[in-house]
């Protein structure tokens, strides 16, 4: 079955360079183009597409206004953003994203037509890969419930067996915590942050998979969000308790003990790990290679296996894991690997996360 995508983009330019990069994935179908908002509504409703990629800056009706206008009429359909590498398309793609857009790509700044259509097609392909993983699952579940029929079960629809830990927890101390996320993280987190209290008793570390620019409009808008401060961190930045701090995008972050005891930050521009900068790895193997404190470690929903080699690291030092479950993920490629692993201890709704470290968070206290 291929997936039914519309393209809605103001300029002619990237509907058809978008367009282009689609027609090279296997199995997908433009069924359509948009040049604003208010066109595509019109267009989603005689289509019924399964997948619309959205330009979030449009005349008459905006990217935000169409994801408003999908929700209020029902209308079950994925959103890939599409969006400008500016400070502006920043802030309008994170409220896009906590709005439930599945995921986002950035438009190229220059380069001749060819380029910007290998580079967008790359940056599709594994966007729509895991969106088409999640709808199939999404419409075997919706058959099933409809004829009453069993499932067939298989690995892409059945949940990960309980571990051990997770029948019986048994929490370890933290007082350092740190969360590894990416696709679906930005909705995530302005769900489950909000939810931990102002007086917080660690600092929390964040690697989110994104760009330059976009990270810093993330931490303002969970800022808002939060009961306790949320910033960009910043390099030898020494970190307090009762505050997330978020890799810059583009740049990875690890941890540095200093000669008083005190832990600062460091950003640094080394290579990618695992195609990824920052990557989740760096951060919990920084952590595992210098801290002997107690530590709590939270894999949460994204593409790929960033964060299983350093959370092995991490399991050594008695690091407590909690990953996010399969049912609330928009995808479980992460927390699933790290389940496969075998290093989670917990794994739990997104809604029960912010409860289990604080509880892992309050033994280390006690």
């Amino acid at each position: 079955m291929k997936l039914r995508v519309l393209v809605v983009d103001d300029t002619s330019l990237f509907r058809r360079v978008i367009t282009d990069a689609l027609a090279l994935l296997p199995d997908v179908e433009v069924v359509g183009t948009a040049p604003n908002g208010k066109i595509a509504l019109e267009r989603i409703a005689t289509l019924s597409p399964d997948l619309i990629t959205l330009d979030i800056e449009m005349p008459e009706m905006d990217g935000l206004e169409v994801l408003n206008a999908l929700k209020s009429r029902g209308i079950e359909c994925g959103v890939v953003v599409v969006s400008a590498l500016t400070l502006k398309g920043g802030d309008l793609t994170i409220r896009a994203l906590e709005r439930g857009a599945f995921d986002f790509i950035t438009k190229p700044s220059g380069g001749d037509p060819q380029s910007n259509l290998i580079a967008i097609s790359k940056h599709l392909a594994p966007i729509v890969n895991a969106y088409r993983r999640r709808w199939e699952i999404r419409s075997i579940l919706k058959q099933t419930s409809t004829t009453g029929a069993p499932a067939a079960r298989s690995a892409t629809v059945s949940s990960p067996q309980p571990t051990r830990a997770e029948r019986q927890p048994i929490l370890k101390k933290a007082d350092l915590v740190l969360i590894g996320v990416s696709t679906g993280g930005p909705n995530a987190l302005a769900k489950m942050l909000p939810a931990l209290p102002l007086n917080f008793p660690v600092p929390i570390l964040i690697v989110q998979h994104m760009p330059p620019l976009f990270t810093k409009s993330m931490a303002a808008s969970l800022s808002e969000k939060c009961k306790m401060a949320v910033k960009e961190a910043e390099d030898r930045e020494i970190i307090r308790p009762a505050t997330v701090y978020i890799a810059p995008g583009g740049r990875h972050m690890k941890i540095v003990p200093g000669s008083k005891g005190e832990i600062s930050l460091s950003i640094t521009d080394d290579p990618l790990e695992n195609n990824c900068r920052p990557s989740v790895d760096y951060l919990f193997r920084s952590v595992a290679n210098t801290f002997n404190g107690n530590t709590t470690a939270v894999i949460m929903t994204g593409m790929g296996s960033d964060g299983v080699l350093g959370l092995r690291l991490l399991k050594r030092k008695n690091c407590h894991i909690i990953a996010q479950d399969e049912a609330s993920c928009v995808v479980f490629g992460m927390p699933g690997e790290a389940v496969k692993a075998g290093v989670v201890d917990v794994i739990t709704p997104l809604d029960h996360i912010a409860e289990e470290i604080s509880r892992s968070v309050k033994s280390a206290i006690l």
